[in-house]
Formats: structure tokens, sequence, C-alpha cells
């Protein structure tokens, strides 16, 4: 390993890392969060001192005390972000600071320590650059990013934490959900929630995803690679999924989604885009509330038209299926994606590949 000095970071390259025909044969065909680059960022925030030795090193295991707050308390963020191949061979991140927001919006519902943004968005683009050769062709995929803060004070005892480390990692990543699979179904879950009302929905943090994985385990076994959160207090009304959110089209060509006021639905990034080039579009978009058995009556009378996920991960992934302690009900043909759906992720993909122009000034060139 060899160490060059950096005006913020301390780099130490990997130098004993696979060959670059590897690489290559791994980037063409990455599947999806296992493919890892070579690197990472990790900087240290000690209380009274603030966030210092700020480093970009070989990607390796962590050292943590057994006491480390993260293990019993749970103090620990992420983002999902990703680097994406431009037509000149550039590469470009969409909305950055979007996820720099949101990421200290979440530390602050998390008593965690504040990150700076502009630290946050130099600690991706040191990271992307340095691992640019891991970043798949577009008709590959995407570099996922994965910045992450969990607290690393070795005490037992419930209080906020007073250290703490902010890691980037990334990995090449193909789709989240197989594109051969087409449609998705999807397991309306009726007994667990995600979130509550005052709770910690707003937040991106692993509590959130890990309540959610008892009904996705259900939902698996009838056959459903997704499940929809209905409200804590009525299970009725429609959240949020998984790990993304959810949209409805409409017969009359209305996109509608749930609203964010409760407090309790991720403020998604991905979600945002869509709701402005949807508007861009000249769609009407209403963010409203809409029950899972209004969901079921529309299907059925043929009112609701396309029904999709969105997601950093997932992109706009369609939603064939519906299955519940209910019944079932289709989504179209149950198959493929509507036009819809199919014009909002491609003018989103257009310009998070830098196919189509940018009015929004969402794409940041990294290289």
């Amino acid at each position: 390993m060899t160490t060059a000095p950096d005006t913020l970071f301390k780099i130490t390259r990997k130098t004993d890392g696979i060959s670059p025909a590897e690489r290559e044969r791994i980037v063409a065909n990455p599947g999806f969060g296992r493919a890892f680059t070579d690197h990472m960022v990790v900087i240290t925030y000690t209380e009274g001192r603030g966030w210092h030795s700020a480093e970009i090193t070989p990607r390796q295991p962590l050292v943590l005390d057994p006491a480390a707050s993260v293990l019993h308390y749970a103090q620990e963020i992420f983002e999902g972000m990703k680097a994406y191949r431009a037509p000149d061979g550039g590469i470009l991140l969409f909305r950055p600071e979007a996820n720099a927001r949101r990421f200290r919006k979440s530390a602050e519902r998390m008593a965690m320590a504040d990150l700076p943004e502009d630290l946050f968005l130099e600690a991706v683009s040191q990271l992307v650059s340095i691992d640019r050769d891991w970043v798949p062709a577009p008709e590959v995929g995407t570099l996922y990013i994965r910045p992450f803060m969990i607290a690393t004070e070795a005490a037992l005892g419930v209080k906020p934490a007073s250290e703490f480390k902010f890691i980037v990692i990334a990995c090449a990543a193909g789709e989240y959900f197989s594109k051969e699979a087409g449609s998705v179904n999807v397991w309306v879950e009726e007994n667990s929630v995600r979130a509550s009302r005052g709770g910690t929905g707003t937040a991106k943090c692993g509590g959130n995803y890990a309540a959610s994985l008892t009904a996705q385990m259900e939902g698996k076994a009838h056959g459903c690679q997704q499940v929809l959160f209905l409200d804590s207090q009525e299970r009725r009304w429609l959240e949020e999924m998984g790990g993304m959110n959810v949209m409805m089209v409409m017969e009359d060509g209305t996109l509608l989604t749930p609203p964010l006021d409760g407090g309790t639905i991720l403020h998604g990034i991905t979600r945002d885009s869509l709701l402005t080039l949807a508007r861009d579009q000249g769609l009407t978009v209403r963010e409203e509330r809409y029950a899972i058995d209004q969901l079921y009556s529309d299907a059925a009378s043929g009112r609701l038209k396309e029904v999709f996920a969105c997601g950093t991960a997932a992109v706009v992934t369609p939603i064939g299926a519906f299955k519940g302690a209910h019944g079932d009900c289709t989504i179209g043909d149950g198959q493929t994606a509507g036009p819809v759906t199919s014009r909002l992720r491609q003018g989103l993909c257009d310009i998070q590949f830098g196919r189509a122009p940018d009015p929004h000034e969402w794409v940041k060139r990294v290289l």
C-alpha cells in the first residue's frame, strides 16, 4: 500500500487488488450489492474536536469495540446514491446535495453528529473518482454508493454517543429487480407497520428496514418480491413499501402518491424527481391519501391503470399485482409497465445518464 497526500483526505491506495481483467469481468455482470470497489472513505467524529482524520483506504473490515453504541442502541443512518457512466465516458451523480441534506436530517432525528454537506459531497466524489473503473457501462448498470454513519463510542447506557464514524463504500450494480421478471408482485401487510407518527419513519435508519423484514418473508412465501405497508392507526391507508415509495396512475392520467405530511414516509429523492418530471410532462399530480380497499376497487373497475415502485435502487419498477389477506388484484396486464410508468422511467434515466437535457440542474459531473 502507498500513501499520498491530499488537500483534505489522506489517501492510501490499494496495491494488491484484483487484475483489471478480473474487475472488467465482474463489472460486466455485477448483480446487486456484492461487487464492492477497492476503497472506502472513513472520517472520525469526536465530541469536542468535531470531524477529523478523513481517509480513503483500501476496503477492509471495521474494528469495533463490542460495547460500541451502534451495536446496542442502533444509532446509525445511511444513504443510497448512484454514479452513472455518461455517453462521453464521464461519471455523473444525481442530486447528491439532496442526499447530503437528508443525511443531516436523519442524523438530527437519531441524535447523531451533524456532518457538513460539503464534507459529505467531497467524500462521495473522492471515492467515485478513485474507484472510477468500477462504474459499469450504461447498458449494464451503475455504481451504487452507500454513505453511512455509526456510533462508535464504547459505553453501555442509553444516551447519545459522543464518537462516530462516517463511512462511504460502493459497489458496481446491475438491476435491483431482474428485467426479465417484468412487473413485481407486492404483499399487502396488514399486521405489522413500518413506522408510526412521531417515530423514525422519515429518517433513513436501519431500524426502519429491519422492521420490514418479517413482512417481506411473509410476502416471499406468497410469491411476492416486495411488501406494501399501511398506516399504523387504521391499517387502511397506503404509506410506503419495504424500501421504496409507491405511485398510482389513474384512468384520467392523474399521478397519485401518498403525502409526506404524516411523518411516517421517507422523503424519497426519486419520488420527488418523478413528481417534478410528471408535472413537466403535463400530468396532474396529487399527493393525497389512498385506501387499500379503494385500490382493490379501482383495479377491478379499471379506474386504476398503473402502479409502480420508485427509489434509488429500484429506479421505477412496475407492480403487476397485489396480494394480501383480503385477496389478490391485478394491475394492467400484470406483466408489463404501462405507458406512463415507462415514459417516466425513461425520462428519469435519460437525465441521470446524461442522455437528455437537465433543466433542473440535477446532474453533477465528477469526472
